[in-house]
């Protein structure tokens, strides 16, 4: 595959698993790209992907009741190398004349299962005995005709079948979860033993396709992108600008509304890592005036989206009329879009859409320009690996997610600039804790919240005070869907208490958010 060829997809189709993206994510651990499609596509659709393999994923009906989600006819005569789990090995199994029932055996969580002595390539270079992660009440009672039965468990006599001549093989337990100990294992014998896979789809070959690309989209014209500071405008931007150059301006408003040090990383660190053009519009003032008085937090959301659209307007104007005066045409617009996006917004045709909360904080749809999206078919992690290739600071490429609102909505009640400082303060505190003990891999983000609103009784200098208190939410997830809390250890958590109370005049009690999601949201507003 040269540089400039998309890579052929192994198509992850989607039977409405919690997993469908975790299972595309573990695809390409194994080097290979992957895509998701829904179970509607017919197979002339699939066939215009050209696709290398197929994967059906999990789901939570029965294969057998009227209106449960079903293959589209043809798919499985494509002559492409299938792979089925859970719901989808069930699905193949009755596609290709096999018998599906409920048995009254179900099987949930952690589940012991032996393959047979020679199963095949599946299973090379694993144990006869394994724990797999099943969760399921009916079962495949009779393998296809031509399918060898490759593994069972106590309840399952048929929890894996292949057939080495079609190329098609299915487990009834979920491989894509680390539960699974040998789960990344089978699925990786599938996609390089069965399927004849390469593992070279990495950071450095997405790179060199992605500026082939953006050359090729952009040409001569102007490209203009608005930075937030997070790592998915920055990676975006970066790899833009590898590509064109001096031909990418970018914007940064500084809205007011941003953690400490955050300006001097775009400005300063970005700047030296990329050599990038940065205009950085400096809005405090004009944000801070029009959050006045205001609490409620959706109006408060609805403001900033507003003030950011108008900034940005005029920033963008006047880097359109500055190209204009130089003899240029700004043409393009660069955005952070992330494949979790298109899949999430029931994207993936090719239309673009401007989305309200991420990077550029809510263009109108009337801005004249045409997007370039760099990152639109990449998770998170992977946009991490990429700007670690480019040479982006470390504190920019493994920043946690972090609110297009900003500040604004992790102070409970009106937004003014003493309480903007406060919350600050405590939250820079958090972060280097945090940082110094080593968690920040372990935590996908840890939200600051100043209840601006709430005073509690404190004792500070021998003297009772009424200070507000500072909720400290870590938690870990793999996509921001659902999440748990983080279990820091009590001295960390002792020593930021301890630093927020010395050091923060306007705090006296640190207090720990221990709600999972669901069914309560990250952010508290």
């Amino acid at each position: 595959m040269t540089a400039s060829e998309a890579p052929r997809p192994v198509l992850v189709v989607d039977f409405g698993a919690q997993y469908a993206q975790l299972i595309a994510r573990r695809v390409r651990e194994a080097g290979v790209y992957s895509e998701i499609v829904s179970h509607e596509a017919s197979a002339d659709e699939i066939q215009q992907k050209n696709p290398v393999a197929i994967v059906l994923s999990g789901g939570p009906s029965s294969v057998y009741e009227e209106g449960s989600p079903s293959l589209s006819p043809g798919i499985l005569d494509l002559g492409v190398p299938v792979f089925g789990i859970c719901y989808g090995f069930q699905v193949m199994a009755r596609e290709l004349g096999g018998e599906v029932g409920k048995t009254g055996l179900r099987e949930y969580g952690a589940t012991a299962a032996s393959v047979k002595p020679d199963a095949g390539p599946l299973f090379a270079g694993q144990p006869s005995g394994q724990t797999t992660w099943m969760s399921h009440g009916d079962q495949v009672q009779s393998a296809p005709p031509g399918f060898e039965v490759l593994a069972s468990t106590e309840a399952t006599t048929v929890a894996a079948f292949g057939s080495p001549e079609k190329k098609m093989y299915g487990v009834q337990w979920h491989p894509e979860v680390k539960h699974s100990e040998h789960g990344q294992a089978v699925l990786e014998n599938f996609l390089h033993e069965i399927a004849g896979l390469s593992n070279d789809w990495n950071s450095g070959s997405v790179i060199a396709a992605q500026v082939d690309a953006i050359s090729a989209q952009v040409g001569d014209s102007r490209v203009i992108c608005g930075l937030s500071g997070g790592v998915d405008s920055a990676v975006a931007a970066a790899l833009v600008h590898k590509a064109v150059g001096d031909q990418l301006v970018c914007v940064f408003v500084d809205h007011g509304l941003l953690r400490q040090g955050e300006r001097e990383q775009v400005e300063k660190d970005f700047v030296a890592a990329t050599g990038v053009r940065l205009v950085t519009v400096d809005a405090e003032a004009q944000f801070l005036e029009a959050l006045a008085g205001v609490s409620d937090p959706e109006t408060k959301r609805k403001i900033i989206g507003r003030e950011f659209i108008r900034t940005f307007e005029q920033a963008a104007a006047d880097v359109v009329a500055e190209a204009l005066d130089g003899g240029g045409e700004v043409k393009f617009l660069v955005q952070g879009t992330l494949y979790p996006d298109i899949v999430e917004s029931g994207g993936g045709s090719g239309t673009a859409v401007i989305k309200s909360h991420h990077n550029v904080g809510g263009l109108p749809d009337d801005l004249e320009f045409e997007l370039v999206e760099p990152l639109r078919t990449l998770f998170k992690d992977e946009v991490r690996a990429i700007g670690r290739e480019l040479g982006l600071p470390e504190e920019i490429v493994g920043r946690h997610p972090f609110p297009g609102p900003g500040l604004g909505i992790r102070i409970i009640g009106e937004v003014t600039k003493e309480r903007l400082d406060t919350l600050r303060a405590a939250d820079a505190i958090v972060r280097a804790e945090i940082t110094q003990a080593g968690l920040d891999p372990e935590i996908w983000q840890c939200p600051v919240v100043l209840l601006a609103d709430v005073r509690s009784v404190g004792v500070q200098g021998d003297g009772r005070t009424y200070g507000h208190p500072i909720v400290l939410r870590p938690v870990s997830s793999e996509d921001a869907m659902t999440a748990d809390w983080t279990r820091l250890p009590y001295d960390v958590l002792a020593r930021i208490s301890n630093r927020i109370t010395n050091e923060v005049a306007e705090v006296n009690r640190v207090v720990l958010d221990v709600t999972s999601k669901p069914p309560g949201t990250i952010e508290w507003e």
